[in-house]
């Protein structure tokens, strides 16, 4: 995918490109991804800064992080204390990037930088939030199925149109930064507030790469996780959702009635014991629990934004004009 000869005419060579990378144990692909970065970045012909957040890895990525920023004083690099997440990590990104447009992108090489040309071709005719769409994913037939059926559906329950199979990849004009990272969620899920503060948006069609090692940083668990993050963040629907089991536990309620009262009054087969009460019991009592477990998950990021911890903490900053520590919501 290479620039179009539209794109070469509209750039503004005085645009500054922030690239923001979150990183966590990625030291096999770094050089890697900063060789193809700057390779693409060089060939559209506008300022760029690279900027990598190291989530807490473990690996020896923070020290070809600090090597690649000592060669090259485009990169920038923040270092948090601990992992505190991959949304977390995009934030700090966001609150640190002073591009005039940002983009967002994982840094195993599955978001393939060429496509950054088309982002800002986009970025130029106007568009101030522009994502990609992800084709062809790499990964294993049950991954792909749980990652389609997660984005409808999100798509379906959300009070926020989100796009389906749009990731965190995509590029955003500096006032859309701004109001994203201004935004006081402590559950973050970027792609869904990208959404939420609207401005003018495209897609661009992009084909999802696969992994430089073939093995997944977030587990299904962790994926799950975010799952949760987007579809309670966005979504009032599992709350609504007990007018619908209400109605369906009176309707059990009144036919299991209704069966056990028939028998009693008029065929005498009634059997005096215990059967009726123990399924009609047994079914409020697991609908209670389900009512108990989604509340609790609303409560918890009640609780969570109440309590107002920073969602990351920097350890280390590099090529930065500051160099203190710093923290952020």
């Amino acid at each position: 995918m290479a620039p179009s000869a539209e794109f070469s005419e509209r750039i503004c060579p005085d645009a500054l490109v922030s690239v923001v990378l979150p990183v966590f144990n990625e030291v096999a692909v770094l050089r890697e991804l900063y060789r193809r970065l700057t390779e693409t970045l060089s060939r559209l012909g506008c300022r760029y800064e690279i900027m990598f957040v190291n989530d807490g890895s473990s690996d020896g990525s923070r020290k070809i992080l600090d090597s690649l920023a000592d060669e090259d004083t485009r990169v920038r690099v923040l270092h948090f204390s601990r992992n505190f997440g991959h949304q977390a990590a995009v934030q700090a990104g966001l609150v640190h990037a002073g591009g005039d447009a940002v983009v967002v992108m994982d840094s195993d090489l599955q978001d393939d930088p060429k496509a950054i040309a088309d982002f800002l071709v986009r970025w130029q005719q106007g568009y101030d939030v522009v994502y990609a769409v992800r084709t062809k994913r790499k990964e294993w037939w049950g991954k792909r199925w749980l990652f389609a059926g997660f984005y409808r559906l999100l798509n379906s329950i959300s009070q926020t149109e989100i796009p389906t199979d749009a990731g965190n990849f995509g590029l955003v004009d500096r006032q859309v930064v701004r109001q994203i990272a201004a935004l006081g969620d402590y559950e973050r899920y970027y792609p869904g507030l990208r959404c939420w503060v609207g401005f003018r948006q495209t897609g661009v069609p992009v084909e999802r790469l696969a992994r430089h090692d073939g093995r997944p940083r977030v587990s299904l668990f962790g994926l799950f996780r975010l799952a949760q993050a987007a579809i309670f963040s966005f979504s009032t629907v599992p709350l609504k959702a007990f007018y619908g089991l209400a109605g369906l536990s009176l309707l059990a309620a009144i036919v299991v009635s209704t069966f056990v009262l028939y028998h009693r009054l008029f065929t005498g087969l009634a059997i005096p014991g215990w059967t009726s009460i123990l399924i009609v019991a047994s079914f409020f009592g697991a609908l209670n629990a389900l009512g108990i477990g989604i509340l609790g998950e609303y409560v918890i990021r009640i609780y969570d934004q109440v309590r107002g911890r920073p969602l990351f903490l920097v350890a280390e900053k590099r090529n930065f004009a500051d160099d203190e520590q710093g923290s952020g919501r």
